[in-house]
């Protein structure tokens, strides 16, 4: 999913920068539906996003907020509201919290930080 930058003072390519609260965009702010086979009968939760020290600069003129750069892998943390479930036996997804890394990919290939 696209993050879109909420820093209007620092712009690149004309675009507000995106800034540590930008990382999780809108639209997966959950509730979420998933699925975890063989708990295939849909159930919801929330995401939430642990970034590391290499995915932020130092703040900046951007409200002292640090500017979000693609750095390493982090953690992305999934909590479970409702179970999803198995169809066939009835039983719900045992697991009440998945946890998985992720990597900013980045569209802009000419700014660097620093």
């Amino acid at each position: 999913v696209p993050m879109v930058g909420t820093a209007a003072t620092v712009l690149v390519s004309a675009m507000p920068t995106c800034v540590l609260g930008d990382e999780l965009p809108p639209s997966i702010r959950g509730p979420l539906a998933y699925t975890s086979p063989p708990f295939v009968a849909p159930g919801t939760g929330t995401l939430k996003i642990i970034l590391m020290p290499t995915n932020l600069t130092v703040p900046t003129n951007t409200g002292g907020k640090p500017i979000i750069i693609k750095g390493a892998t982090f953690q992305a943390i999934f909590t479970v509201q409702s179970k999803a479930v198995n169809p066939v036996s009835g039983s719900s997804d045992p697991l009440a919290v998945k946890v998985g890394t992720a990597q900013f990919i980045t569209s802009n290939t000419l700014t660097k930080a620093g």
